[in-house]
């Protein structure tokens, strides 16, 4: 059969209607914009549909950073520090250290004790540390554990004198900080005065003259350590009161 002329203006308006809504589509889907990845730097997070139907979203993980551990203010090494039970330490090497003199005065051999503080003493809680009566007692290793270090000290360092006149010492001392029980820290300090029979040692007014100035406010923590532990005898003229 032969479409007539009404026929055909039907189909064309048909046609037409179609036309029209297939390029209102696409116009639609061209207006839509992509997807941007953020500009903030952080992970996005990103949702997808499994075959069940139903969305999960992935969480962005994080990666903690660690914490850091700071280096002594001075310079020098960090010990352990002061614990509740100390355990005796391995020394040096018999015969694997040497004594300096500068007059009567020994230096220890900075290759075996160059000194070591304990990084829980800081400039900043010096009030509640070695600048509070009695503290330095409650760090303090106890004979138990100091006089088998001490003969071993005594082996590495060649010392044959009475054991009396000697002190198992610590290099940086406990009222600047020192560290309590850590081999670099300590040495066997003979006697500066000969014919002694028991010890007496001019480092020992060093460190309580040092303690002084630091507690007063008159020479940082870290500079008296520095110094006691570089030369304590040049340090002893140093600072001579």
């Amino acid at each position: 059969m032969t479409a007539g002329p009404r026929t055909l203006r039907s189909v064309c308006r048909s046609l037409a209607v179609v036309t029209t809504a297939a390029l209102a589509l696409a116009a639609c889907g061209a207006a839509t914009p992509e997807a941007t990845a953020p500009t903030s730097g952080l992970r996005s997070t990103t949702t997808s549909i499994p075959s069940g139907g139903t969305p999960t979203t992935a969480t962005p993980t994080t990666t903690p950073t660690a914490p850091s551990t700071a280096a002594p203010a001075g310079g020098l090494r960090a010990g352990p520090g002061h614990q509740t039970a100390y355990t005796v330490q391995p020394q040096p090497a018999p015969g694997t250290c040497h004594y300096s003199f500068v007059g009567p005065d020994p230096l220890p051999d900075p290759s075996c004790t160059p000194g070591a503080v304990d990084p829980a003493v800081t400039q900043a809680d010096i009030a509640t540390t070695i600048c509070s009566s009695g503290w330095t007692s409650t760090v303090r290793p106890s004979t138990a554990i100091t006089s088998p270090e001490k003969r071993a000290s005594a082996a590495a360092y060649g010392y044959d004198g009475p054991s009396r006149t000697a002190e198992y010492d610590h290099l940086v001392p406990l009222e600047l900080g020192g560290d309590p029980d850590d081999p670099a820290n300590l040495w066997l300090e003979p006697n500066d005065r000969p014919g002694a029979t028991s010890f007496n040692n001019s480092k020992d007014g060093l460190e309580d003259r040092l303690n002084h100035l630091v507690c007063s406010g008159q020479l940082p923590l870290a500079a008296a350590q520095e110094a006691i532990a570089t030369d304590w005898v040049t340090a002893l003229h140093t600072y001579d009161s």
